[in-house]
């Protein structure tokens, strides 16, 4: 059976477009760097090929661009629906970004994303679901749903400079700063097969945001980066409550560099409550 025909059924979802993002991301990394100084560390810990969910932190408003645009595979990011807008919103769709409605069960947006892991491409995705501080304070499930739905590994992306201290969640970095993507150990996670529950779900969160948030530490150290901070008073974007509670405060088992996948196994079934991926769906939307 082809993999489009599991459950929520991606056969009849096409691929978003894809026209711009790969003729476009030389173009893009070329003006962008007469601007900034963008150092990408690790790219070989991202698969070459088959499915991957690249998971960052979020801290500025150039974060999707310069994930889409730098890391070493074209990404189809998930943008919240504000940014469709008038022309912008018209070159995000042609450059295969996925508009996510945060406030409701956004089926279409979980079915886009799972149509590009099934055909073996990359979603970009931030756990944290609004651009803060960038030190994972927080972290919804769509990572998780999107793994255990398509069997993909879950690459961490820390990034550091794209925030100015005390810049307000539009606001750009200085000209000439040096930004960072680092790039961290993979996850390798099985698939689950439909139906996942909300126990699977929120157990493999807790992991990852635990694994996340150990290789931002590691990226920190290794390049001296510096986060932005909190953002100014009144500046936070409403967001939906729907993350995991916060991890285990005890250290991970180890933080060594590697470019061998570490593997989180799911939890066997429990509850036969159904369950998303963060506000991408609040439900499995497992109806054909």
């Amino acid at each position: 059976m082809s993999d489009h025909l599991a459950l929520p059924r991606t056969d009849r979802t096409p691929h978003p477009p894809r026209y711009l993002l790969h003729p476009l991301r030389p173009l893009a990394r070329w003006i962008i760097r007469r601007r900034y100084r963008v150092v990408v560390h690790h790219v070989e810990r991202v698969p070459a090929t088959g499915p991957v969910v690249l998971a960052a932190n979020h801290a500025g408003v150039i974060d999707g661009p310069l994930l889409a645009i730098f890391a070493p595979r074209p990404v189809h990011a998930l943008t919240k629906s504000e940014m469709f807008q008038g022309r912008l919103g018209g070159f995000l769709l042609r450059s295969g970004q996925v508009p996510l409605d945060r406030f409701r069960t956004d089926v279409a947006a979980v079915r886009s994303c799972l149509r590009v892991l099934r055909d073996g491409g990359v979603v970009g995705i931030f756990p944290e679901g609004r651009r803060g501080s960038g030190e994972l304070e927080r972290f919804h499930r769509g990572a998780a749903y999107f793994a255990l739905a398509a069997g993909a590994p879950v690459v961490p992306v820390s990034m550091f400079g794209t925030r100015e201290p005390g810049g307000s969640s539009g606001s750009l970095p200085r000209r000439g700063a040096t930004l960072h993507l680092v790039v961290g150990r993979p996850v390798d996670v099985p698939h689950q097969p439909w139906p996942r529950t909300r126990e699977q779900v929120g157990e493999l969160s807790r992991s990852l945001w635990e694994h996340m948030r150990a290789e931002l530490d590691a990226a920190r150290r290794e390049t001296g980066g510096i986060l932005p901070g909190p953002l100014p008073l009144g500046d936070l974007e409403p967001d939906p409550a729907t993350g995991v509670k916060a991890p285990r405060t005890e250290p991970p088992p180890s933080t060594a560099p590697s470019t061998t996948p570490s593997t989180l196994l799911p939890p066997t079934p429990g509850s036969a409550t159904h369950t998303d991926g963060h506000e991408a769906a609040r439900h499995e939307p497992g109806a054909p």
